[in-house]
C-alpha cells in the first residue's frame, strides 16, 4: 500500500472511497469542507488521466455540493435505499439543519452503508457554537465513531460503513477541527471496493408511520444494548497502562493530547481508557477499567459525555470510585479547546507530579489584525451604500452567516444581528412587526440565499411583511474557500449546469428587485433609498464577483498633490489596503482597483490605473 502524507479530512475521504462510497453529498462548512473536495479531486484524477485502474468509471460516482445539509442528507438517504454506500458531510451547526430527516431516518433505517460526517469545532474556531455531536448521537440513538488521529480516521470510516450496512442504520462520524486539519503519513489502498446497488425495492418499511416507528424504536433500543457489548471489543476502544491507582478516561483528539502529556511527565504507566465509540458506550470495557483503578481523571473537550457515562456506571453498579472531570469537580474547563500544555499541567496536578511549564520565549507583540473584509470585497461597497442611504434614519441591519458577517466591524458597523444561516431575513420580519417605525434590513449572501434564505422571503411575502432584503451576490461561497453554489452554473465536479438567477427567483415569489453593481456607489445608494421609501417586501440585489473569483486588473494610486491627508477614505470604509500618514497611501499588493475609496474621496485624490 502506498504511503501518503494526508490531512485528516483527506484521510477520511480516501477511507470512504476505499469503503466503496459512490454517492457523497454535503454543504461546505469549516472544518469539514475538504472531505468532499478530496473525493471530487480523486474522482477527477480518474477522468483526467483515463488510466487502467481496475476501478469503476468515474460516471459511477455522484459527488455534489447540495443546496443545504438537509437536502444533502435526503439525497444520500435516497441513494442508500437502493443499496449504494453514501457519505454526507457537514459541520456541527449543519447537523441542526439535517436533524429533521436524520431523526426519522434513525427509525426508517437504510440499506446501503450511510455515514454522516459531522465535524465539531471546539473553540469555536470558525463556528457559531461549540455543540457536541456525541450528545446528538445519544439523543438520536445513532452509533457514533470518534477518531483520535488521521491514521485512525482512515480505518475507522471504513468500519463505520461496514457497521452501517450490517445494522441498516445511519452512523455518525465525528472528527474535530484539530484532527480534520492535522497531517500524518498513512498507508492507503489504491483499490476501492466496488459495490453494485441492488436497486430500490418497494417495501412498506420505507414509509414512516407511527405504528412502524413504535416497533422500530423498540428494535433500536435492543440493538444499541447489543452494540454496547460489541463496542467493548472494538479495536479502537482500549485500556492501556498498568497503574492500579491512577486512571485517565479520554477519547477523540484528546487521547492524543493525553498521550503526549503523559510522555512529557514520564508517566506512561498511568492506566488510560480510550473511547472511540461514545455511543453506544462500551459499558463492559468501561466497568473493567473502573474495577482496575481507584480514581479517574476524565479528559474530553466540550460535553462531559464520557464523564457522565462513568458516573452512571459506577453508581448503578455500586462501585466506589473518585471521578474528576468538568461537571462535578470542575477540574477542567467546560468549554473551549484544550491544548497539550494545559492538559500536562492538569494531569501533573492530578498525579501529584512536579511539572514546570517551559518558559515561552520572549517575542515581540503581534500586530493587531482585526477580522476585516478583504481589500476590494464588493460587500464593503454594499454595506457602505446602505449606510449612506439610511444615514439619519431609524433602521436595523440584520446579518447572516458568511464573509459579510464581518460588516459588523468598525467603521462599517452594519450588522446588528446574526443568528444562523438564513435567519437574518426572518429576524428582520420579527423586528419590523414589533417595531413598525423602524426600517428593517436583512443582508444575505448568494449561497445562503439558496441554502435557507428563500423560505424566509416567501414567509415575508405570504404574511405581507415590511422589510428590505439586500442580497450580496459575489458569485461564490467565499467564506469556506470558494465552493460553487446554485447560482454559479458549475457543479463540484466542474460540470456545466443551470445557473439559477436570484432576481428571477425573487420575481417568481412576488418581489421585484433592483439589481445594482455595488461599486457604482451613486447608483447603489439611490437604489437603497428608493427601496427604503417603499413598503412591503423590497429587495436590492448587489451583483459583483468576489476578488478571488475574478482577479483584479486595476490598481488605485494617490495623487499626492490633491490629497490633504484628511483620512476620510480610511475612516469611512476601512479598506485594509489604505494607510494614512501625512497623506493617504495605498498598498499596491492588496489593492484591487475597485475605486470605492476614489468615490468616497472629496478631493478626487485617488486615481485608478490599469
Amino acid at each position: 500500500m502506498p504511503i501518503r502524507l494526508l490531512m485528516g479530512n483527506e484521510a477520511i475521504a480516501l477511507g470512504a472511497l476505499a469503503a466503496g462510497v459512490s454517492v457523497a453529498t454535503g454543504y461546505p462548512g469549516t472544518p469539514s469542507t475538504e472531505v468532499l473536495e478530496t473525493i471530487a479531486k480523486e474522482i477527477k484524477k480518474i477522468e483526467q488521466h483515463q488510466q487502467e485502474t481496475g476501478l469503476r468509471s468515474a460516471s459511477a460516482y455522484t459527488i455534489e455540493w447540495s443546496v443545504n445539509e438537509k437536502a444533502a442528507l435526503e439525497v444520500a438517504a435516497g441513494a442508500s435505499y437502493t443499496g449504494a454506500r453514501t457519505l454526507v458531510t457537514m459541520k456541527q451547526v449543519g447537523l441542526n439543519v439535517a436533524s429533521d430527516p436524520l431523526m426519522s431516518l434513525a427509525y426508517i433505517g437504510v440499506k446501503g452503508g450511510m455515514v454522516v460526517l459531522v465535524a465539531d469545532d471546539p473553540g469555536p474556531i470558525s463556528s457559531q457554537t461549540e455543540q457536541d455531536t456525541r450528545t446528538f448521537a445519544k439523543y438520536s440513538k445513532l452509533p457514533c465513531f470518534d477518531p483520535s488521529s488521521p491514521e485512525e480516521a482512515y480505518i475507522m470510516i471504513q468500519d463505520a460503513f461496514e457497521l452501517s450496512e450490517e445494522l441498516h442504520t445511519p452512523v455518525l462520524f465525528r472528527p474535530t477541527t484539530r484532527l480534520c486539519h492535522a497531517t500524518a503519513p498513512i498507508d492507503v489502498t489504491d483499490v476501492w471496493k466496488t459495490i453494485t446497488p441492488e436497486g430500490f425495492i418497494k417495501d412498506p418499511k420505507w414509509v414512516i408511520f407511527p405504528r412502524l416507528s413504535v416497533k422500530a424504536h423498540a428494535e433500536i433500543e435492543k440493538r444499541n444494548r447489543a452494540l454496547s457489548e460489541r463496542f467493548s471489543d472494538y479495536t479502537f476502544n482500549a485500556i492501556e497502562g498498568r497503574s492500579e491507582n491512577f486512571g485517565i478516561a479520554t477519547g477523540g483528539v484528546c487521547y492524543a493530547y493525553v498521550r503526549e502529556a503523559l510522555k512529557r511527565l514520564d508517566a506512561e504507566w498511568v492506566r488510560v481508557l480510550k473511547i472511540a465509540t461514545p455511543f453506544p458506550f462500551p459499558q463492559t470495557l468501561a466497568l473493567d477499567f473502573i474495577d482496575s483503578v481507584e480514581r479517574v481523571f476524565v479528559v474530553e473537550e466540550l460535553d462531559p459525555v464520557i464523564e457522565r457515562e462513568l458516573l452512571y456506571l459506577a453508581g448503578a453498579s455500586g462501585r466506589t470510585l473518585d471521578i474528576y472531570g468538568k461537571e462535578i469537580t470542575e477540574n477542567l474547563p467546560a468549554s473551549g479547546e484544550y491544548t497539550v500544555e494545559m492538559l500536562t499541567v492538569k494531569i501533573a496536578a492530578y498525579l501529584g507530579l512536579p511539572y514546570e511549564s517551559p518558559q515561552a520565549p520572549e517575542l515581540p507583540p503581534l500586530p493587531v489584525r482585526p477580522p476585516v473584509l478583504c481589500a476590494g470585497c464588493p460587500h464593503r461597497a454594499s454595506f457602505y451604500a446602505v449606510k449612506k442611504a439610511m444615514s439619519g434614519k431609524k433602521a436595523v441591519f440584520c446579518g447572516d452567516i458568511g464573509c459579510y458577517t464581518l460588516g459588523n466591524a468598525a467603521p462599517l458597523d452594519m450588522v446588528d444581528t446574526c443568528l444562523c444561516m438564513g435567519a437574518g431575513i426572518t429576524i428582520a420580519q420579527g423586528i419590523a412587526r414589533a417595531e413598525p417605525d423602524t426600517t428593517a434590513f436583512a443582508f444575505v449572501g448568494d449561497s445562503t440565499f439558496f441554502a435557507s434564505g428563500v423560505t424566509g422571503v416567501i414567509n415575508a411575502v405570504f404574511n405581507k411583511n415590511d422589510m428590505v432584503l439586500i442580497v450580496l451576490d459575489n458569485r461564490i461561497t467565499a467564506m469556506t474557500g470558494g465552493q460553487t453554489n446554485p447560482g454559479i452554473g458549475k457543479t463540484l465536479m466542474d460540470e456545466p449546469t443551470a445557473a439559477l438567477n436570484i432576481p428571477a427567483i425573487l420575481r417568481a415569489v412576488g418581489v421585484e428587485p433592483r439589481v445594482v453593481n455595488p461599486l457604482d456607489l451613486d447608483a447603489a445608494i439611490a437604489a437603497v433609498k428608493a427601496a427604503a421609501a417603499e413598503s412591503g417586501v423590497r429587495a436590492v440585489v448587489f451583483e459583483y464577483p468576489c476578488v478571488n473569483v475574478e482577479k483584479p486588473k486595476n490598481r488605485a494610486t494617490v495623487n499626492a498633490e490633491k490629497c490633504t491627508g484628511c483620512g476620510l477614505c480610511r475612516r469611512e470604509i476601512g479598506c485594509p489596503a489604505l494607510k494614512i500618514g501625512e497623506k493617504a497611501e495605498i498598498d499596491a499588493s492588496l489593492c484591487t482597483g475597485c475605486n470605492l475609496c476614489g468615490q468616497v474621496c472629496p478631493f478626487d485624490a485617488i486615481e485608478v490605473t490599469r
